[in-house]
């Protein structure tokens, strides 16, 4: 049994993705992807960000043989994240499960958006526009802004092991 603080079963493999999270978190908030990007700079944006990165790390993660243990602790500190965000915004304890229902889908959505938008032939853009941008697609600047970083982030992770990725030493 794990609780919210990683005490318990798994706790030390969970607080082990710690500085991987903090990391995932601090480079979504880059200021470039919402000036330059043209990421709303909202609740929703930052949200759509933190999902972006920590997809891209998290398909890193599936691509190792050690890979789903640390994606799971990764994706626990998430919901874990996300839970005390929705309650710091007034929240209540009744609705907080719906909404993290409905972002581990949105997660999920992102991770078969990302991994086809990466692939050969596949339209990164159009992942971005219906994932970042809910639909509404930025000036052509904007979405090129976003998918420049992303591709070669992408890349760079690939090419980093995962013991550095866990560190938290994100390319």
């Amino acid at each position: 049994m794990t609780t919210r603080f990683g005490i318990g079963r798994s706790g030390k493999t969970r607080a082990a993705t710690l500085p991987l999270y903090q990391a995932s978190v601090a480079r979504a908030r880059e200021a470039h992807w919402y000036e330059a990007g043209a990421v709303p700079d909202t609740v929703d944006g930052r949200f759509d960000m933190v999902a972006g990165i920590l997809t891209f790390v998290l398909l890193r993660l599936e691509t190792a043989p050690e890979g789903p243990e640390p994606s799971a602790r990764l994706t626990e500190r998430f919901v874990d994240d996300m839970d005390g965000q929705l309650r710091e915004i007034g929240i209540g304890d009744i609705i907080v499960g719906k909404h993290i229902g409905r972002m581990m889908s949105m997660l999920g959505g992102r991770l078969g958006a990302y991994r086809a938008g990466l692939a050969p032939g596949g339209d990164l853009e159009g992942a971005l526009i219906r994932n970042v941008y809910r639909g509404e697609a930025p000036s052509p600047a904007a979405l090129a802004h976003v998918a420049s970083r992303l591709r070669p982030f992408h890349a760079a992770l690939a090419a980093t092991p995962v013991a550095a990725i866990l560190a938290g030493m994100l390319p």
